[in-house]
């Protein structure tokens, strides 16, 4: 990289002639000086920065969404709710209706209306709790692309937003507070489904946390159904060492010690594979080939590693990998017309297997 930039400047050199020639090597040295030393020594020595970089809780699209009326954003029979996860963290929240519920919701916000969605979730059809990845919230068109997929399946998805995002409290997020606030979520939704069946959904970043956060769960003796991995990486260091924008400093000197050993120490660790050992429950991964967010690769590293540390009489976990000649990529799995059928069958084993 710095060669081609080297060459580069003795060619735009030439062409602006020998006056120019120092003022355009003096412009490359400082260039490759603040990319190359400066760049890498702040994000070195900055949590923060680091935290904003991994969960690009900035970028909001779309920007104007009206959280409570969620129907203006393509979800009839939603509800918009808010829970507490800390004395100064609420989170926001979509409870969306199967479709077959649907006609049959109050439309008026009242008490009763809040009651009904409550009671709704004991109705013994599967409930989805979804966890996003980084950046906009749970409004973003591929998300409820994904939610009207899983409600044509007569299925309920909770959805909600970790700290930080959208319109939930404007605190800095971090590994610890998302999956306190995913657990938090989930604890709401099992305390109202009764015997209904919960399944937890990760994707991308999402998959750091829904598998850090089932496995606590796991430990305490609190097993949902089973557990769905979208898009997901292996560690948070993997997955910032082979992201396409990395490819550029990969090579440096001291890369890790500069853009991976701080991680841990500013709360973003997201070891999926070292908590999956403890997922005591039904596994699902789910990746495209094409994906180049997050390498397909780094998902079939999580699968392998799975298979190897979890114990023999742990439930299973099934890799299935979408081809990149359809260009789902990173976000458009949902689109895959096998899925409905892949998540029937999957669903109605962890089912089986629950009772």
């Amino acid at each position: 990289m710095i060669k081609r930039l080297l060459y580069l400047t003795f060619l735009v050199s030439l062409w602006m002639g020998g006056i120019a020639l120092k003022t355009v090597v003096i412009g490359a040295v400082i260039t490759l000086f603040v990319v190359y030393i400066i760049l890498p020594l702040i994000f070195h020595y900055s949590p923060a920065l680091q935290r904003t970089i991994v969960f690009l809780n900035f970028v909001n699209v779309p920007k104007h969404v009206n959280y409570y009326l969620p129907e203006k954003e393509g979800l009839p029979g939603t509800r918009n709710f808010y829970l507490q996860t800390e004395k100064n963290v609420r989170v926001g929240v979509w409870h969306i209706l199967p479709d077959s519920l649907i006609s049959s919701a109050p439309k008026e916000e009242s008490a009763d209306r809040v009651a009904w969605f409550e009671e709704s979730l004991g109705d013994h059809r599967p409930v989805i709790l979804y966890l996003h990845g980084n950046t906009s919230s749970r409004a973003t068109a591929h998300r409820i692309e994904l939610y009207n997929v899983l409600r044509k399946l007569d299925y309920h998805v909770v959805a909600f937003d970790y700290r930080g995002y959208a319109d939930s409290s404007p605190v800095q997020p971090n590994e610890p507070g998302v999956v306190h606030d995913a657990k938090v979520v989930y604890r709401y939704v099992h305390e109202k489904i009764g015997s209904s069946p919960l399944f937890v959904w990760g994707h991308s970043l999402g998959t750091g946390v829904s598998t850090h956060a089932v496995g606590d769960l796991c430990q305490e003796g609190d097993h949902p159904t089973a557990l769905v991995l979208e898009s997901p990486f292996n560690n948070i260091k993997d997955e910032i060492k082979f992201h396409p924008l990395s490819s550029i400093f990969r090579k440096m000197p001291r890369f890790e010690w500069l853009f991976l050993e701080p991680l841990a120490t500013s709360g973003i660790d997201f070891r999926s594979d070292d908590h999956i050992v403890h997922v005591q429950t039904p596994v699902l991964i789910l990746h495209a080939e094409d994906d180049l967010v997050v390498p397909f690769a780094l998902g079939q590293k999580l699968y392998e590693t799975a298979q190897r540390v979890r114990p023999e009489s742990a439930p299973p976990v099934k890799f299935v990998e979408f081809p990149a000649k359809f260009g789902y990529a990173h976000k458009y799995i949902c689109r895959a017309p096998e899925l409905p059928q892949i998540l029937r069958e999957f669903f109605s084993e962890a089912i089986k297997a629950k009772k």
